[in-house]
């Protein structure tokens, strides 16, 4: 038996739509006669105050452009990273497939080129659905627009919580705002840019903004070359990208998709042969899943962050972090840099190879500038930016600072113990003031007592002494007792004597090698107190030999000043930055001064390649030298645990750091009895492992920047007749000498001569 209903509520229904009906039509009257009709020709308050209340919505709309990628680009061009915190890639209508722009106006407004911003037509028609319980909306594609224009400007604004979306929190005053502002960007901007700017900010899914990466996204396409079902579907995802994911539910995209295929062939876009295949066509996407920030690089992820650090701390990208972020993140930058994709692509092959299997951490890096420019060509290291099994993981730098100058962070590790590798800058000293490299020294004398009379003319007091005979202290070091002897500047400084070092410094003024390491811009890289870049303080005697730690980047700028005849140029990252209209903003530009006499660089220049010629540097295999291949001079250096070990050099073209050594806490595991790449060290130096990455990497990446010979210093420079000197004083320590060191006092720094 079928059960009748009962025919008051029937009624009740019925009078209920029809009431809801005429609730509309008269909410819809209001809006049409707004929209439509000048207020003096409106009878009746309630119309009346309708209007008044329209004319009162601001007409204007600012239509900024909408939120892109950023790019990071490699010097040769090639992307290096894509920041962003909308995904999206802005395109021409010409760009568009017109499957793509025929779809999204069959489904979304199909009268888009008959109205003026707002259809009259389409409101009575979802007036009249809603009423009969089949709700529709009625937005064209301009009032569309118009919505995610606003809410684009919150979202640069930061004001999220103010974004309305339809039918979740838009009010009637909302939409009346968003008619009129619809009205107005018809008289101001064609359809055609209408439509274009609709395509290019749409939502499609939270990893695609506009539909140069919804195609990326979903089908591994460009907009440009979209397939009719492609098209279809897409267009189809705008109205619930959750609903209609073809990825978690693919029946519900095949089923809007086809819906779309139907309007397109009833409107008359396509044929029925074209609708047919479409919709046999099944729904595969091809993902190709965006990867947003450095940690998803192509090539180089610590060299962009370092880049990313300083366009975040640069002040001419906003006032304040908020709107720097919004700057690089929203902002569509391109932004090019230093980067040589191929000495980066070699550096990281030879600092993974030189690490090798490694479940203690040990950390390797190499990094390289243009001595001419300052141009950073490379950033790398042994290390997995983003977590992976098996691998050693770290976000931090190896190559940089801890901060930059004005004590914003770089996210480096902040250096390392850089050595022997600081020897030069006595040497520097030793010839700059017009002294002989082949003068003898007395390096037996390994007692510098509290009262050791040091020449130093600069305010700072000198610090630290080498006294056996004072409790805590001891004397200086080196790593074989046959070198405890007289010997030339030259030959001291080619086997990396330290003896011979704290002997040449005994004659010279400690101020002048300070004004040296100052020139050639080193500096620690961990802050000290509100210094965020404290100066290497050579009046201390540890730093003689190497004890403050000191990023890479650091020393291979300062060791680029020996290959440009004295002149020290700003290492460099970018070289040009664009916003998505074209404009150039601020970028970073080479910065050279001259740092030490041209004749003092080339005496330099010429005892670095007798270490690799003759001295601790010729026990590197593979090895390249003025022997072998063509112009190199470098320096090694090896800290007193050994737990740190370097080779810095160049050729005219290419200045280069290499490190080996613990990265991990304190930095204090001492580098012996050690096993990398199987096989055993007793003690890692700096020729063994951080000595052939340096000489593979430069053999080659070298000869792209130029190798020439280096010009030779002086005649009398080299070859001044040897003048034995006074041996060094060796004073007795005062009675009233301290029972320990004080804290200031270095330590050991370095006691291997091969370093």
């Amino acid at each position: 038996m079928v059960t009748r209903k009962n025919p008051i509520f029937d009624t009740a229904t019925t009078l209920g739509k029809i009431f809801g009906f005429l609730g509309v039509s008269a909410i819809c009257g209001v809006l049409v006669a707004g929209l439509l009709v000048p207020a003096a020709a409106v009878s009746g308050s309630a119309a009346s105050g309708s209007i008044e209340f329209f004319d009162t919505l601001p007409a204007e709309l600012q239509v900024d452009p909408p939120s892109q990628s950023t790019r990071i680009l490699a010097a040769d061009g090639s992307l290096i990273a894509n920041l962003y915190e909308e995904n999206r890639t802005k395109v021409a209508l010409d760009q568009i497939s017109p499957f793509m722009k025929e779809a999204i106006i069959a489904v979304e407004d199909s009268r888009f080129y008959d109205h003026g911003g707002v259809d009259t037509t389409g409101i009575l028609r979802a007036m009249v659905s809603t009423a009969r319980g089949n709700k529709q909306g009625a937005s064209t594609i301009t009032q569309q627009y118009v919505n995610n224009v606003l809410n684009a400007n919150l979202a640069a604004e930061g004001n999220t919580d103010d974004i309305k979306l339809n039918g979740v929190n838009k009010g009637v005053g909302d939409k009346l705002r968003e008619m009129k502002l619809a009205i107005a960007l018809e008289k101001k901007f064609s359809k055609e840019q209408i439509l274009e700017g609709y395509l290019n900010i749409v939502f499609f899914n939270r990893d695609a903004y506009g539909i140069e990466a919804a195609s990326k996204f979903f089908f591994s396409n460009t907009a440009k070359d979209l397939t009719l079902p492609q098209a279809a579907l897409l267009a189809g995802l705008v109205n619930s990208p959750s609903a209609f994911d073809p990825i978690t539910n693919p029946e519900n995209a095949k089923e809007r998709r086809d819906l779309v295929l139907g309007l397109m062939l009833n409107q008359g876009k396509i044929t029925q042969v074209d609708h047919d295949a479409a919709v046999a066509t099944p729904v595969e996407p091809k993902i190709t899943q965006s990867r947003q920030g450095c940690a998803y690089a192509s090539t180089a992820p610590y060299f962009c962050d370092y880049v990313l650090h300083l366009l975040l701390n640069n002040p001419a990208y906003g006032a304040t972090p908020k709107e720097r972020e919004q700057m690089v993140f929203r902002g569509g930058l391109t932004i090019t840099t230093t980067l040589d994709v191929n000495a980066q692509n070699v550096a990281q092959a030879e600092s993974d190879a030189a690490a090798g299997v490694n479940p203690d951490n040990w950390g390797a890096s190499i990094v390289s500038v243009q001595p001419t420019t300052g141009k950073i060509l490379n950033m790398a290291q042994n290390t997995s930016f983003l977590p992976t099994e098996g691998k050693f993981n770290q976000t931090q730098n190896f190559n940089v600072d801890k901060l930059d100058k004005d004590g914003n962070d770089l996210n480096g590790l902040g250096g390392f113990q850089p050595g022997s590798t600081m020897k030069p800058f006595t040497f520097a000293q030793w010839v700059n003031e017009g002294k002989s490299m082949n003068t003898n020294l007395n390096a037996a004398t390994r007692k510098y007592p509290q009262n050791f009379p040091w020449k130093n003319t600069c305010p700072e007091p000198t610090v630290g002494w080498y006294d056996a005979r004072i409790p805590g202290s001891f004397d200086l070091q080196n790593s074989d007792d046959g070198y405890y002897r007289n010997m030339t500047v030259l030959y001291g400084l080619q086997n990396s004597i330290n003896t011979a070092t704290f002997a040449s410094a005994a004659q010279v003024d400690l101020c002048g090698i300070q004004k040296i390491v100052d020139a050639v811009g080193i500096h620690g890289g961990l802050p000290v107190g509100d210094d965020p870049n404290p100066p290497v303080k050579m009046t201390t005697l540890a730093n003689l030999i190497g004890s403050t730690q000191t990023a890479p980047l650091t020393m291979a700028s300062a060791f680029a000043t020996f290959a440009n005849d004295g002149k020290y140029c700003e290492p460099i990252a970018i070289t040009s930055v664009t916003d998505q209209t074209g404009a150039q903003l601020p970028a970073q530009a080479t910065s050279c001064r001259d740092a030490v006499k041209p004749e003092v660089a080339r005496g330099v220049a010429y005892a670095l390649q007798k270490v690799l010629d003759e001295g601790s540097g010729s026990l590197i295999k593979p090895r390249i030298s003025t022997k072998t291949n063509f112009p190199v001079a470098a320096k090694t250096g090896t800290n007193d645990t050994n737990g740190s070990t370097w080779v810095v050099g160049f050729t005219t073209g290419v200045a280069t750091a290499a490190w080996f050594g613990d990265p991990l806490g304190d930095q204090l595991r001492p580098g012996r009895n050690l096993t990398i790449n199987g096989k055993r060290y007793e003690a890692i130096d700096g020729y063994m492992i951080a000595g052939p990455m340096f000489s593979k990497y430069m053999a080659q990446v070298a000869p792209a920047y130029g190798t020439n010979a280096f010009t030779a210093p002086p005649t009398n420079m080299v070859s001044g007749t040897p003048a034995r000197t006074t041996p060094s004083t060796q004073a007795t320590a005062p009675a009233t000498a301290p029972a320990t060191q004080p804290s200031t006092d270095p330590a050991p720094g370095n006691s291997d001569k091969k370093n």
